[in-house]
């Protein structure tokens, strides 16, 4: 991803739920990890359809755990939730060519990254209660935290 879009959308996303301020490089490493997610979770959703019997990814495939799912109702109660979708949905890049979503999984992934997102502006205040604008080191904490969860 070269330019991102949606840069004001998404600084008043992160300021009003994570109470961050972020910038045109915070977004680039919001794209990173939006990018790193959806191979996360096209694996571990192509494996829990396989386990099934099924080559295509339904929708209870996914890994949504209680909190990503209560983080996203948060997200479609959000001012800016629909602007953060269509960004969301023009930009995340395809899963790797191995897996294949049901056409009502693709409607659900937007959700999904939409309440990963609130989820991670407001890890940011947990890992550091004092940081106002996120840099590198804040950056790295909290995808790490993913990481080991996800």
């Amino acid at each position: 991803m070269t330019v991102p879009s949606g840069i004001p959308v998404f600084q008043r996303f992160f300021r009003s739920v994570g109470h961050v301020k972020i910038d045109r490089n915070d977004v680039k490493r919001f794209r990173t990890f939006v990018d790193e997610m959806i191979d996360d979770v096209a694996i571990t959703g192509r494996n829990t359809a396989r386990s099934n019997g099924r080559d295509v990814i339904a929708p209870q495939d996914l890994p949504v755990t209680k909190g990503v799912q209560e983080r996203m109702r948060e997200f479609d109660e959000l001012e800016e939730a629909d602007e953060i979708r269509r960004l969301l949905a023009e930009t995340v890049r395809r899963p790797p060519a191995d897996v294949t979503f049901a056409e009502e999984t693709e409607d659900v992934l937007v959700e999904l990254f939409g309440g990963l997102a609130v989820a991670l502006a407001r890890t940011f205040r947990a890992v550091d209660p004092e940081v106002v604008d996120p840099g590198t080191e804040h950056w790295d904490r909290v995808t790490t935290i993913f990481r080991q969860v996800f």
